[in-house]
C-alpha cells in the first residue's frame, strides 16, 4: 500500500485536511485525488467539525494537475470527469471551508483555493493560471474562479499565465487575506473561530442563499427569501441563539462553550 498522501484530523470542532505530496509539489495525482474526495466527504458528514480547514505540507500548496500522469492520457484519466466532483464538494459543502496557503498554487491548485469559502495566503504566496503556457485550457476550475474574480484580472490573468503575488489575489477577490508567513496561522484561527460561532443549519443555509440563481423577478425573489427567514426564526437553532444572546451566553452549538 503506497504510504496515504492526503490526511484528516478532526479536533476541537475544526476538520484539517492536509495535502501531503510536497515531492511533487502537492499536484493533484490519482491518488491524491481519491484521497481528498474521501477526506472531504468524511469532514462533511461529521457533526463534530464544525469548520474544515484545507491546508498542505511542503513549499507549494498544490501545483495543479499531475502532468506525468496527464500526457498521453485520456481525459478520465486526466481527472477532467474527477476533478469537478472534488471542487463541488468544496463549493457546496454545508460545512464551511477555509483554504491556508503558505506557498504557492497553480492551475487546479487555483481551483481548490477558489472553491473555499474563506482562502489566507502568506505573502510569500504565488498564484498562475498556467494552462494557456502549455496549451490547455482553465476550464473545469472556471467554474469556481470566475465568481470570485474581478472580469478585468481574469481576462488579464488566464489569458497570459502571469504570475501574481498574493496581496494582488486578495485585492481582486481570489483570497480573503494575505498576512506575514509567521501570521498565517493566527489569521486561519480567526476565522475559523467566528465560522465555529455560526448556527450549523443556518451557516448551511447561508452558504445555500449566496450559491443560489436570484432569477430575473425581485418581488418573487423576495417572497422566497422572506419564507427562509421566517424558518429560521422560529427553527430549534434560531430560537436557541436568540436566547443565548438575551441571557449573555455562547449559544450551544459554540465549540468548547
Amino acid at each position: 500500500m503506497p504510504d496515504e498522501l492526503v490526511h484528516l484530523d478532526v479536533a476541537g470542532g475544526t476538520a484539517t485536511i492536509t495535502l501531503d505530496s510536497p515531492h511533487n509539489r502537492n499536484a493533484l495525482s490519482a491518488q491524491l485525488r481519491r484521497e481528498l474526495r474521501a477526506h472531504l466527504e468524511a469532514a462533511i458528514e461529521d457533526e463534530a467539525a464544525r469548520v474544515i480547514v484545507l491546508t498542505h505540507t511542503g513549499p507549494v500548496f498544490c501545483s495543479g494537475m499531475d502532468l506525468r500522469e496527464s500526457r498521453g492520457a485520456g481525459s478520465s484519466e486526466q481527472g477532467v470527469n474527477e476533478f469537478p466532483g472534488i471542487l463541488a464538494l468544496l463549493w457546496e459543502s454545508d460545512t464551511p471551508v477555509v483554504a491556508r496557503l503558505a506557498g504557492p498554487a497553480r492551475a487546479g491548485g487555483v481551483g481548490l483555493v477558489s472553491a473555499c469559502d474563506i482562502a489566507v495566503a502568506a505573502r510569500e504566496a504565488t498564484f498562475a493560471f498556467t494552462e494557456v503556457r502549455i496549451g490547455v485550457v482553465p476550464a473545469v476550475i472556471s467554474s469556481t474562479v470566475l465568481p470570485r474574480l474581478v472580469p478585468r484580472a481574469a481576462h488579464e490573468l488566464m489569458l497570459t499565465g502571469e504570475t501574481f503575488g498574493a496581496d494582488r489575489a486578495a485585492a481582486i477577490g481570489l483570497i480573503n487575506s494575505a498576512v506575514d508567513a509567521d501570521g498565517l496561522d493566527a489569521e486561519v484561527a480567526r476565522y475559523t473561530d467566528m465560522l465555529a460561532r455560526g448556527g450549523p443549519r443556518a451557516l448551511a443555509a447561508t452558504k445555500a442563499l449566496l450559491r443560489r440563481d436570484r432569477g430575473e423577478h425581485l418581488a418573487q425573489d423576495l417572497e422566497a427569501m422572506l419564507a427562509l427567514s421566517a424558518e429560521f426564526f422560529a427553527s430549534e437553532e434560531g430560537q436557541e441563539g436568540m436566547t443565548a444572546f438575551a441571557e449573555k451566553r455562547a449559544p450551544s452549538w459554540v465549540p468548547g462553550d
